[in-house]
């Protein structure tokens, strides 16, 4: 038998297996949506670790919980899982390490769930959180069921990585994911694929920047001229930023806060921009900071000086060679499938964006389609579950062995 014949028996084998489980798929996602996980609600986030943690297990997964201090403020994050699982194919002989990772938190507070609860209507599934991220999460959780059920072993470890943070950008589990993305050769993003079933090949990333303009105060009645405006050097530098818009492909610069003086008779001494650069490549997002620190430089008023601090960056997640080729992998199964598969690049960042900082290939939006995120009306298909959590374990069946 043809390889890609053996490879359509093990899809539609998969897609038996996947259609069979549906109905438990949608039971246990309106579980997972009755509970309010906002990032900011460490005990609703706990309680879908709990139940992600006593699934892991139950499929054979060795289950790492790892719980994060509070911060400065007192805010304590929800835990972060670790699940992992031996193949039978050793890294020596050519098995890989593939690395899935979901979130557990959503963008809603405390009582979203009741107030708005889970609901299916036709083949349309909705609730907070049902595609961003609990969709995606369940639909990986099912896909190890599935190759484990199968013996599909032919792989050295399968890493399932469910954080607690992602929505509000990750701080406190960033280290852990980075750490553990860095011992991977693959990644998997089980974000949900986008509203026209695109998986994602690229995403920005960001980096935030913070510019102190210190000029010198003076009575604006009496002496302006021993003054020197920081608030008009602000002025001037925010137009400046701006105007670097459209000087590079997929680069947006935004000026999104300007904080300056305290009363209208004195000449301003301080002054504050607070600025967000979104770029699709690390070369990018550093050209950009040249030219931020350029403009810094030379302010446009005498006498006043410009501090630039970069506060965070959030690595882009790059359309590479290497993620082009598990993308070549996840459109071979779906075309078994009859399925067009597209990739897609996004303005949005997300923990594959940390992963891929690490320099490892990563592939998103490889759970269910969905859309609407982050607002009422957030969605999922429930009809493309079969075939999304299909082809996401006979993508892991592929990059398992590096000798297929």
């Amino acid at each position: 038998m043809s390889a890609p014949a053996r490879r359509q028996d093990r899809l539609g084998h998969f897609l038996d297996l996947a259609r069979a489980r549906r109905p438990d798929y949608l039971r246990d996602l309106e579980e997972l949506v009755s509970i309010d996980s906002g990032s900011y609600s460490a005990e609703g986030v706990d309680e879908v670790a709990d139940w992600v943690e006593r699934r892991l297990e139950r499929i054979g997964f060795d289950v790492e919980r790892v719980r994060f201090p509070a911060s400065a403020d007192g805010h304590r994050t929800g835990d972060a899982l670790v699940g992992r699982r031996r193949g039978g194919l050793p890294e020596a002989e050519g098995g890989r390490r593939i690395l899935l990772a979901a979130h557990m938190d959503t963008v809603f507070e405390d009582g979203t769930a009741a107030a708005r609860p889970f609901r299916v209507d036709g083949s349309t599934a909705y609730g907070p959180g049902v595609s961003d991220d609990k969709g995606g999460l369940l639909a990986g959780l099912t896909a190890l069921e599935i190759l484990g059920e199968c013996g599909a072993d032919a792989y050295a470890e399968l890493v399932f990585l469910a954080t607690p943070d992602e929505e509000i950008g990750s701080p406190a589990s960033r280290p852990l994911i980075e750490s553990t993305a860095r011992t991977a050769h693959y990644g998997l993003g089980l974000e949900c694929a986008r509203e026209n079933g695109d998986l994602v090949i690229a995403r920005k990333g960001v980096a935030d920047f913070r510019l102190t303009v210190t000029g010198r105060a003076a009575h604006a009645g009496i002496e302006p001229e021993r003054g020197a405006n920081a608030a008009l050097a602000a002025a001037h530098l925010t137009v400046a930023l701006q105007a670097l818009n459209g000087h590079w492909d997929d680069v947006t610069v935004n000026v999104g806060v300007v904080r300056a003086g305290t009363r209208a008779n004195i000449v301003c001494p301080d002054a504050e921009l607070r600025i967000e650069v979104r770029a699709a490549t690390t070369a990018d997002i550093r050209r950009v900071t040249r030219a931020i620190q350029e403009a810094a430089d030379h302010p446009s008023v005498p006498g006043v000086t410009v501090q630039v601090e970069q506060l965070d960056l959030c690595p882009p997640m790059e359309d590479t060679p290497a993620s082009r080729r598990m993308l070549d992998h996840a459109r071979r199964a779906a075309h078994a499938a009859g399925i067009e598969l597209g990739a897609a690049a996004t303005g949005g960042v997300g923990d594959a964006n940390l992963i891929a900082g690490t320099g490892i290939p990563v592939l998103d939006g490889l759970g269910p389609v969905g859309g609407a995120d982050h607002t009422p009306q957030e969605w999922l298909d429930t009809t493309s579950v079969p075939q999304r959590v299909a082809l996401l374990a006979d993508l892991i069946v592929s990059l398992g062995d590096s000798s297929t």
